[in-house]
C-alpha cells in the first residue's frame, strides 16, 4: 500500500500513559480530500478571533466549485478570543457547507495540533501520575488561555492536583462542563483528523510536523510534536509532492520548499493568519493574510 495506510491509525494511548494521562478516545483516520480541484489550507489560530473572522470574510468570496478546506489545527490556546475563534469556526463550516450542491462535509476538515491535544489530556488529568507538572508544562505553552476561556482557572487546577485525585477530577469535571456548555465546541473538538491527503495522495496536510522515518500509520503524535525537524526535510515522503502544515514552533513564518509548505504567519503571536490555496500538484495558487 505505501507510505500511506488509509487504515485508521494506532491509538494514543500507549504514549498518553507514557506522560502519565489515560485517554479514551477513539482513534483518528487520515481525511481524504476526494476529487480535490484546489485545496485551501489554514494556518495556526491561537484563539485571535478576530483574525479568524476576518480571513473568513476574505476568503470565503474566493471559494470556487471543487475546492476543498482545511484548517491545520492549534485553534485553542494563547489569544484571549479561544472561544470565539472557534465560534468563528463553526460558522465558516456552516457557509462552506451551504454551498451545496458543490461540497460535501467531508470537503472541510479540522486537524487535531499540539494545543487541542493537550486539552484532551487536561480533560483527563485526573488519572496522570504526576498531575501538578503535566499542568505546569502544559501551562507553558499556551494552554492556560484554553482553560479559562472553559471557566477552569490554573491556579486552581494546580492546588487540586496537590489535593489528590478527587480534588482532580472535580476540576477537570468543570473544565468538561464548560466545554459542553460551548454549542459545538466539544463535537468539533471529538470529531479532529490526525492528518490528511488528497486522493491521488500527492498532497499531505499535517499540523506541525512528521517523522519521516515512519509510515503514516507509525507516526502516533509525531503530527504535533515533531515539528522542530519539519525544516530537515529535504527529499520526498513517499509520492507525496508536497507536506503543508500549520504551525511552526520556531516561528519562522511563511515557508516554501521544494517538499514541504508552512503556513504560519504568527498568527496568537502578533503575526498574521495564514491562508494558501493549492493547486493538486502543491503549487501555490494564492496566498491570504489577517
Amino acid at each position: 500500500m505505501g507510505v500511506l495506510d488509509l487504515q485508521i491509525f494506532e491509538s494514543s494511548l500507549e504514549i498518553s500513559l507514557r506522560r502519565g494521562v489515560s485517554m479514551n478516545a477513539p482513534r483518528a483516520p487520515v481525511a481524504v480530500l476526494r476529487g480535490a480541484r484546489r485545496v485551501w489550507a489554514v494556518g495556526a489560530i491561537h484563539g485571535d478571533a478576530e483574525r479568524i473572522r476576518f480571513l473568513c470574510e476574505k476568503v470565503m468570496p474566493l471559494f470556487e466549485p471543487g475546492d476543498r478546506l482545511v484548517f491545520l489545527g492549534n485553534y485553542l490556546g494563547y489569544g484571549v478570543g479561544v472561544c470565539e475563534a472557534i465560534d468563528a469556526l463553526l460558522s465558516l463550516r456552516r457557509a462552506f457547507l451551504a454551498r451545496k450542491p458543490f461540497v460535501h462535509t467531508d470537503d472541510i476538515v479540522f486537524l487535531r495540533g499540539c494545543q487541542e491535544e493537550m486539552l484532551r489530556c487536561l480533560l483527563e488529568l485526573q488519572f496522570a501520575v504526576e498531575p501538578g507538572r503535566v499542568l505546569e508544562w502544559g501551562l507553558g505553552r499556551g494552554v492556560g488561555a484554553t482553560i479559562s476561556a472553559y471557566g477552569g482557572d490554573p491556579e486552581t487546577g494546580l492546588a487540586c492536583a496537590r489535593d489528590g485525585p478527587l480534588a482532580m477530577t472535580r476540576w477537570t469535571g468543570g473544565l468538561r462542563e464548560g466545554l459542553k456548555r460551548k454549542h459545538g465546541h466539544a463535537s468539533l473538538m471529538g470529531n479532529l483528523h490526525w492528518a490528511a491527503c488528497t486522493q491521488d495522495q500527492k498532497l499531505l496536510f499535517v499540523s506541525s510536523g512528521l517523522d519521516t522515518a515512519k509510515q503514516i500509520g507509525a507516526q502516533s503524535d509525531s503530527f504535533w510534536w515533531a515539528g522542530r525537524s519539519f525544516a530537515a526535510i529535504r527529499s520526498p515522503y513517499g509520492d507525496f509532492e508536497k507536506i503543508v502544515r500549520g504551525f511552526d514552533p520556531a516561528q519562522g513564518g511563511f515557508v516554501e520548499t521544494p517538499f514541504t509548505i508552512t503556513v504560519d504567519g504568527g498568527c496568537g503571536f502578533g503575526g498574521h493568519l495564514l491562508a494558501v490555496c493549492l493547486s493538486p500538484d502543491g503549487a501555490v495558487l494564492q496566498r491570504v493574510a489577517a
